[in-house]
């Protein structure tokens, strides 16, 4: 497995960095993460971002099991 570090992606990140950072399709990333009203977003204009903040702390507590 390929370790992913912080430092390789930007602090504001589109959906298919996103979707990347988390080794996933796009279509997922929106159907399970992006669709979820938890996970924040920050807005520039109409165009929606995401911090690696964010997304690892959903992804924390959103676990099963």
């Amino acid at each position: 497995m390929i370790q992913k570090t912080d430092n390789q992606y930007p602090h504001l990140l589109t959906r298919e960095l996103a979707s990347k950072y988390l080794g996933i399709d796009p279509k997922s990333f929106d159907k399970y993460i992006r669709s979820n009203s938890d996970f924040k977003r920050f807005m520039i204009g109409n165009q929606e971002r995401y911090t690696l903040e964010e997304i690892n702390h959903f992804i924390k507590n959103h676990l099963v099991g």
